[in-house]
């Protein structure tokens, strides 16, 4: 049975761990993968009025159908600097407008671009996996800093560190379920 010291850390550090996990499901939606998806300009920062914004905080995003995105301005005078944008964030998109509206056809993907999202997608994994290997890490050193300093047991310690690698194993699955779920989606022609 964990005391509530041990529990602590292995709580905090599962929170981490989805933390990571959560970035990473953020990140894989911003993929475009052939069909229209306002998430991919989540991460496109354009310079509204001298600070650096995100293009759905200063426009409606939508897809008006499977091949468009349609990016509306709130304020006119942003359209240029929008689309100036989109145009250096090398998404694979040529925006047109109309002087009110922002459309961006969306290309069917190449096999080479399949290829390179899902290196992309892997590589993304990896790093969420680096910070939940961390993340264990550094649970595993203040469960021996507690042992030692706070007087935990040294069977609550061992105990605690295999909560923690369960944590660890369950978030590192989450992480590869995601990616082979993103890659079967991006081969999917």
């Amino acid at each position: 049975m964990l005391d509530a010291k041990a529990k602590e850390i292995v709580n905090g550090i599962d929170d981490k761990m989805q933390e990571a996990v959560m970035f990473l499901e953020e990140d894989l939606k911003t993929y475009r993968l052939g069909k229209a998806n306002p998430s991919v300009f989540n991460n496109v920062v354009a310079n509204y009025y001298g600070t650096p914004t995100p293009i759905p905080q200063m426009a409606s995003v939508s897809a008006p159908d499977a091949k468009t995105l349609a990016i509306q301005p709130w304020d006119k005078g942003m359209i240029k600097i929008i689309e100036k944008a989109i145009i250096d964030a090398n998404l694979g998109l040529t925006p047109q407008n109309n002087g009110e509206i922002i459309r961006c056809t969306v290309p069917a993907l190449t096999e080479e671009r399949r290829k390179d999202l899902v290196k992309k997608a892997k590589a993304s994994g990896e790093n969420a996996k680096v910070v939940v290997r961390n993340a264990r890490r550094e649970a595993i050193d203040m469960l021996k800093k507690a042992e030692k300093n706070d007087g935990m047991s040294e069977d609550t310690e061992k105990e605690a560190e295999n909560e923690v690698q369960k944590v660890t194993d369950k978030n590192i699955k989450v992480i590869d379920d995601l990616v082979a779920a993103k890659e079967k989606e991006i081969l999917t022609v």
